[in-house]
């Protein structure tokens, strides 16, 4: 897999997870819930908890994707994509296991190996960048 490859897969998850989302409320709403029932940044109590955490990792996903997707295009931009298409890939595979804990629950276990799956992305990048401008 390609740094481009994985920019699009990360984009790719960060969809899923947001239209997963859309498709609980949408049931929801054809079953006889408001349409006005999810205002922004307030969670409604009766929302199922995976679908909490599934907004929760989606939100996740959106603070980091920019990062990931500066690095990941401007090595494209300057002809660098050799920096960084040996680890993007991981940075992709540690988002899917950072999600897949936060989809999980929100024990110590989880929270655990969810900080754990986001310092791997964290230090991914912070590689990558270096090798990108080194």
């Amino acid at each position: 897999m390609t740094a481009l490859q994985a920019l699009i897969g990360f984009t790719a998850w960060t969809l899923l997870l947001v239209l997963l989302v859309f498709a609980y409320r949408g049931a929801r709403f054809l079953a006889g819930t408001p349409i006005n029932s999810w205002p922004r940044g307030a969670k409604p109590a009766d929302d199922a908890p995976l679908v909490k955490r599934m907004e929760d990792a989606h939100a996740n996903c959106l603070e980091s994707l920019p990062v990931f997707a500066v690095i990941v295009l401007a090595a494209a931009a300057l002809g660098r994509l050799d920096a960084v298409d040996g680890l993007a890939p991981f940075v992709l595979y540690a988002r899917i296991g950072q999600s897949a804990a936060h989809l999980w629950g929100t024990g110590s276990l989880q929270v655990l190996v969810r900080a754990c799956f986001w310092a791997v992305q964290s230090l991914l990048c912070a590689w990558m960048l270096f090798r990108l401008v080194a």
